[in-house]
């Protein structure tokens, strides 16, 4: 059962030293985000990253696992990776030679791989420049210069060291996923958020020991909690599977075909980028408020600031263009439905080709208008909650999203090596529904 099962992760040799390399370079990956960057006061940074909550500064300090507020090496995390390649994806719809790596296979793979890793070192260039001459201009709330000694020594040294973090973190990810458990960038920014949880739980506690939470809030909290992981781990597993027939053909004496498959479509095929990019755009007049006090710019970061009528209804609302934006930058219906008919496949009652095309993307539509829904009410309920009721919910909507599908993604991969080796996986046998991992 349960408990033997993870006894039988480690009875696997192959398995357990995965799992050892995995959580030992997740280690190593903690360890650097203790490390200072020269030149920088940390108190005066501290305080000035608790007065701007809200802010990009606080998501992006939440993707770099606390990194950011400490200005450590790994300040910048994994997001320049993450952005070059979804620029990289993004690009490969008006780029021909990007679009034709993408059919060449294993080859193909490692050039767009290397494309990437160039787009990540420019951009951690780039933001650490911008980062470092931020925080020159940049105060505590008690007047206190973050940068004691400004000047293009703190700049170089900044990008220099910055840019050299991100890179390892990125090897770190790589080397997680070739020989480790898991994906690594996930891994590693799973590992950021996760990592603050005995603070938030603290800081919980403490709200109750001073009567500021009473004990029926608290449980009304965690059965919320509770209800909305499930729902996000049944959402996240929830497939439209569209049945397909391939016909039957001879070659030589032998018959080929014949058998009856299905195409799974994912109803939240977009996965995190949505509420990722919608918050970065959101976010964006409010820390722009921080550096310039205009009154324009101080009177639209009002509008946007979490818990009025137009933060959450844009909020909203770029997560929807951005769910079907990036679904069909994804998932092309002519390219599935050329290689289904190529291989002898049909929808039954649907014709090949153009016609199959049109059912798959309608389809696709509509399920894509489902998973929008379930990704703007996960992202918009914790804020509400924090807004309305005072309630410390420290996991957002997008971290939840991160947390669980990882989690599914990495319990998925360890089962399939149990299996492997011919041994129990985590959810038993008696016909129960194995997990099956985010495509």
């Amino acid at each position: 059962m349960i408990e033997n099962s993870y006894q039988n992760m480690f009875k696997l040799p192959d398995l357990k030293r995965k799992i050892f390399i995995t959580l030992a370079l997740l280690f190593v990956y903690r360890i650097g985000i203790h490390v200072p960057t020269p030149g920088v006061n940390g108190a005066a940074l501290s305080s000035f990253f608790a007065s701007v909550d809200g802010t990009l500064f606080s998501m992006f300090n939440m993707f770099s696992g606390g990194a950011l507020e400490r200005f450590s090496i790994f300040a910048l995390g994994i997001m320049p990776y993450i952005s070059a390649s979804i620029i990289l994806e993004l690009m490969t719809v008006v780029v021909p030679h990007l679009a034709q790596l993408k059919k060449e296979g294993e080859a193909g793979r490692k050039k767009k791989t290397q494309y990437t890793r160039y787009g990540t070192v420019v951009l951690s260039i780039i933001q650490g420049f911008g980062i470092s001459v931020g925080l020159e201009s940049m105060t505590s709330p008690a007047g206190v210069a973050i940068v004691p000694h400004p000047g293009w020594g703190f700049r170089l040294v900044t990008i220099i060291t910055l840019t050299a973090g991100t890179a390892f973190i990125m090897w770190l990810g790589e080397q997680i996923t070739e020989r480790g458990i898991g994906n690594g960038i996930s891994l590693i920014i799973f590992a950021g958020i996760v990592a603050n949880m005995p603070l938030a739980m603290g800081n919980t506690f403490r709200l109750v020991s001073t009567g500021e939470m009473s004990v029926f809030m608290i449980i009304i909290l965690i059965v919320m909690m509770v209800a909305v992981v499930s729902a996000i781990i049944y959402m996240e597993m929830a497939q439209r599977r569209i049945p397909v027939h391939y016909a039957k053909r001879v070659v030589g004496r032998k018959m080929y075909g014949g058998q009856t498959s299905h195409l799974p479509l994912k109803i939240n095929t977009a996965g995190v980028i949505p509420p990722i990019f919608a918050s970065s755009i959101i976010m964006f007049p409010t820390t722009l408020a921080q550096f310039a006090n205009l009154e324009i710019l101080q009177t639209i970061a009002a509008m946007f600031n979490p818990g009025t009528v137009w933060y959450y209804l844009l909020y909203v609302g770029f997560i929807v263009f951005f769910c079907f934006f990036y679904t069909a930058v994804q998932f092309n219906p002519e390219d599935v439905a050329e290689n289904m008919k190529k291989n002898g496949g049909y929808i039954p009652g649907i014709r090949p080709g153009k016609r199959t095309s049109e059912y798959i993307d309608k389809v696709l539509t509509r399920i894509t208008v489902g998973g929008a829904a379930y990704v703007s009410a996960v992202c918009v309920l914790p804020t509400f909650l924090m807004d309305q009721f005072n309630i410390p919910f420290y996991f957002g909507g997008t971290a939840l999203l991160i947390v669980v599908g990882v989690s599914i993604d990495t319990i998925s991969q360890i089962e399939s090596h149990l299996i492997s080796g011919n041994y129990e996986g985590f959810l038993g046998r008696g016909g129960t529904k194995r997990i099956k991992g985010r495509s």
